[in-house]
């Protein structure tokens, strides 16, 4: 019979939650993590199998109907509660649904992402003047209501990191393009309208856009890097990694509306018009 490394363990190193879940548990559950090391040592993270022998299989069902094993539920449950506890921890709350339909050039939910990146941005970078992220990088929406750990881990399932990009104008104005050509991204700082799908009224922090001049952007790594099939973020005059996880941004953003006595009440300003 054909024999095949475990696809569960590679899943597991593949899992953008791992890495995190392992770091919240590594001063806390030893014994556990020793069990996991011994278990994942006898298996691979190479994601290409090649089988062994004859290429047969056997399929086996995993839905609602495979009992767990009682000593290994014994095992990990006291992990299992922790963890529970702290994903469902509130760290904020929510006015308004933060929503993101997919026909809008402006959202609330993108509006509330590129806020708390400007936000937390300008904290490790003060002289940051706008922030852009992209509606697809939002996984989930929020509901009016609570704001819990785990939400916003479902938001930011990615360990993606804050960057400064040092931008000439004339990239900002292809970024601009972009935006307009995609029918609108999440942006703070930065306003405009969409008019045939090109950028009119460009202004960043207040003010018209200058080609002449260069402008400080914060955005995350995987954008920075070129992701989503992005124009306009390459060539930076400068680049800094701020060295801060969006999704940890977003945590102390909605903190510390908490902790200074205000919900997220995000709306649509305007930010991005479109005109039919």
């Amino acid at each position: 019979m054909a024999t095949f490394t475990a696809p569960l363990a590679v899943w597991l190193c593949q899992w953008p939650l791992y890495g995190r879940i392992m770091k919240f548990f590594a001063s806390r559950c030893r014994p556990l993590l020793f069990t996991v090391a011994v278990g994942l040592a006898t298996v691979s993270c190479n994601r290409y199998f090649a089988p062994v022998g004859p290429g047969s299989y056997t399929k086996l069902q995993v839905d609602s109907t495979v009992v767990g094993e009682p000593a290994y539920l014994q095992l990990y449950a006291p992990y299992k509660q922790r963890l529970e506890a702290e994903m469902n921890r509130i760290v904020g709350h929510a006015d308004v649904a933060l929503t993101k339909p997919g026909d809008a050039a402006e959202t609330r939910l993108g509006n509330f992402f590129a806020d708390a990146l400007l936000a937390e941005g300008r904290k490790l970078h003060p002289g940051a003047e706008f922030s852009f992220g992209t509606k697809g990088g939002l996984r989930t929406e929020l509901q009016r209501g609570p704001i819990t750990v785990g939400s916003l881990f479902e938001l930011m399932p990615f360990e993606n990191e804050l960057v400064m990009l040092e931008l000439p104008g004339e990239r900002v104005l292809q970024l601009a393009r972009f935006i307009a050509a995609t029918g609108g991204q999440p942006v703070a700082g930065l306003r405009m309208a969409i008019n045939g799908g090109e950028p009119v009224g460009i202004t960043v922090a207040g003010k018209p856009l200058d080609t002449s001049r260069t402008y400080q952007l914060i955005t995350y790594d995987y954008l920075a890097n070129g992701g989503d099939n992005l124009r306009g973020l390459d060539h930076p005059a400068r680049r800094v990694n701020l060295g801060k996880k969006v999704r940890e941004a977003l945590m102390d953003y909605v903190n510390a509306e908490a902790a200074n006595g205000r919900h997220i009440t995000t709306q649509l300003d305007g930010r991005i018009k479109t005109h039919r």
